[in-house]
């Protein structure tokens, strides 16, 4: 079992690492000038001990040709050194910026373009993580990863060849720990990809727990929890400082084993110096370049090996991200027919349905059975129900944001239909449950379906969801600031600026979802009656529970318990059941 363990984890940083590669093979123009300048800094480095060894030489030797000249070459080496690290320092920041934003901005495109259930599945505090911090460790990675294996390999070899020219039995002194490094890698590439992995997942659940909370606060306060959650936090910060102990103590363990490895090979290349320099075999020059040497080549190859924990965080943080970035995108294979069609939709469209079964991902049982259902340009569709039966869900099918597991979906304008998916959304407007308004001013949230409707059309707008005496009694208008979530203004506010928005988008066809339970009966009966009259050949479909908004409707139906859909007959609502 241990050894099947091993070789899946060793297949999915393969895996990981082709996935980063295709990324790699992209920015190659920048990753060979990072290579470039590594393999230059490497040149430089042991070019300069090299000089260095000339140098003591000529001091001792009292040689003052051989002095200037070895003192005029350590002084250019080091020179270019410190101007050659301070350009490749600014063009590092440069140019992992700009790749870390093109990663980030691609990722963030597929995963808002994902299939709606399957991305759904994933919290938002646990996106925005694998957003961030790993897209930034995975960029990281793609720009410093290859290039320091080069530079580092170089340094390496250019400093064995160096200690191997001048003693054979030094160079073997200098690998004394290269067979704990190779004996020890697959111990150290598990346990670091396990130790790794855990972090993550538990910084996210932190993130996750957080957003949520916060976003929440009004609830919190509301119900007197403000200290179970400050408890609740602490506790999820103390699991996650857990996980990050245990692997600081791996590390300091690690490197503890790899300090004293280091110890005991630079006594021993500096005692086989010491006994070569009495034995009158090497100059002080020599015995200073072995000393350097020996080191920088121990030091090379402990980065070699330092690279693994490196290369295994950067394949983690991959992993993760391929998890999200996996799904398969909505298509919108129907764009071109769908606009075509949206432009002749004038007097209105048809929408029908026929034999539809649904199931969320995981279900036993489905939301939704042979639902048939046919509507007509003009109608106002009731759907009533018990909270669960399947009403929200319906119109989620309808936006295309779930597909059904059976049956037909259809919309049709005049003689041409077309099926309903993520393509045909250009249809319907959509006033959710739940607030959905961003942080920004009331004119900024309104022309996010709008772009160019003037402060007119604006305010004509808010008439219509009778929500205009309130923009026009602000000091600030259009431009009054909505707080995040709309925290700052009242739930029958909050959905007459849904509604707004939603009429702003002039489609053929509008769900409102419990979109004016929040309303008093006399303003209910304003909106939807203005709303009727701006486009007598809309279509409305809403849900309700109560049946002041039923008078409304040209027809109702009844979402049952088992999922059908039926013509409703005149009982009690689950509203009037809770009352009586």
């Amino acid at each position: 079992m241990k050894q099947y363990l091993n070789k899946r984890v060793l297949r999915n940083v393969i895996r990981e690492w082709k996935w980063i590669f295709s990324y790699i093979r992209r920015y190659k123009l920048t990753v060979f000038v990072y290579i470039f300048f590594g393999l230059f800094s490497s040149v430089l480095a042991v070019a300069s001990s090299v000089a260095s060894k000339f140098l003591i030489d000529a001091v001792i030797d009292k040689n003052r040709d051989t002095l200037y000249i070895s003192a005029s070459a350590v002084a250019v080496l080091l020179v270019s050194q410190t101007l050659f690290q301070a350009l490749s320092s600014r063009i590092t920041v440069a140019l992992s910026t700009k790749v870390g934003n093109e990663l980030r901005n691609e990722i963030y495109s597929t995963v808002v373009r994902a299939e709606w259930e399957k991305i759904g599945a994933f919290h938002s505090g646990e996106l925005l993580n694998r957003l961030e911090g790993d897209v930034s460790t995975v960029a990281s990675g793609i720009i410093n990863f290859i290039p320091s294996v080069f530079s580092k390999t170089l340094t390496f070899v250019l400093s064995f060849a160096v200690v191997l020219h001048y003693d054979a039995v030094m160079a073997f002194l200098a690998l004394l720990s290269a067979p704990f490094f190779v004996f020890s890698s697959r111990f150290l590439v598990k346990t670091i990809r396990k130790f790794s992995k855990q972090t993550r997942e538990m910084n996210g659940k932190v993130l996750s727990f957080s957003e949520e909370s916060l976003r929440n606060l009004q609830f919190i306060k509301s119900f007197d929890l403000v200290s179970r959650y400050i408890v609740l936090f602490k506790e999820l910060t103390e699991k996650y400082r857990e996980v990050r102990l245990k692997y600081e103590k791996f590390n300091i363990l690690m490197t503890m084993v790899l300090s004293l490895l280091g110890i005991v090979v630079s006594y021993a290349c500096y005692g086989w110096a010491v006994f070569r320099l009495w034995q009158g075999l090497i100059t002080v020059g020599t015995m200073t370049l072995f000393l350097q040497i020996s080191s920088t080549l121990t030091n090379s190859f402990s980065s070699l090996a330092s690279l693994a924990p490196l290369m295994i965080s950067i394949s983690t943080g991959a992993g993760r991200i391929m998890e999200i970035t996996r799904f398969k995108a909505e298509s919108d294979a129907d764009r071109d027919l769908a606009a075509e069609l949206l432009k002749r939709s004038g007097d209105g469209v048809r929408i029908d349905i026929s034999g539809l079964s649904f199931a969320y991902e995981g279900a036993d049982a489905n939301v939704l059975n042979g639902v048939g259902l046919s509507v007509r340009p003009g109608e106002r569709l009731g759907l009533v129900g018990r909270s669960g039966n399947g009403k929200t869900t319906l119109l989620k099918l309808l936006l295309g944001l779930v597909r059904p597991r059976s049956g037909e979906m259809k919309l049709s304008v005049g003689d041409d239909t077309i099926n309903i998916s993520d393509s045909t959304r250009r249809f319907f407007s959509y006033v959710p449950q739940e607030s959905t308004l961003f942080s920004g001013t009331v004119a900024q949230n309104l022309r996010i379906v709008a772009p160019e409707a003037t402060d007119e059309k604006l305010m004509e707008t808010l008439a219509l969801a009778c929500m205009d005496d309130f923009i026009a009694s602000q000091p600030e208008g259009l431009e009054y600031q909505v707080g995040e979530n709309g925290d700052n203004l009242s739930r029958g506010q909050l959905q007459r600026l849904l509604i707004a928005r939603a009429v702003l988008r002039n489609a053929p066809v509008m769900l409102l979802d419990e979109a004016t339970s929040a309303l008093d009966t006399d303003t209910e009966a304003k909106v939807l009656g203005n709303i009727i009259k701006d486009d007598p050949k809309k279509i409305i479909i809403l849900t309700a529970h109560r049946k002041s908004v039923l008078e409304y409707c040209t027809r109702v139906c009844s979402v049952t318990s088992d999922g059908r859909v039926e013509p409703f007959r005149g009982e009690q609502l689950p509203e009037e059941e809770a009352s009586s």
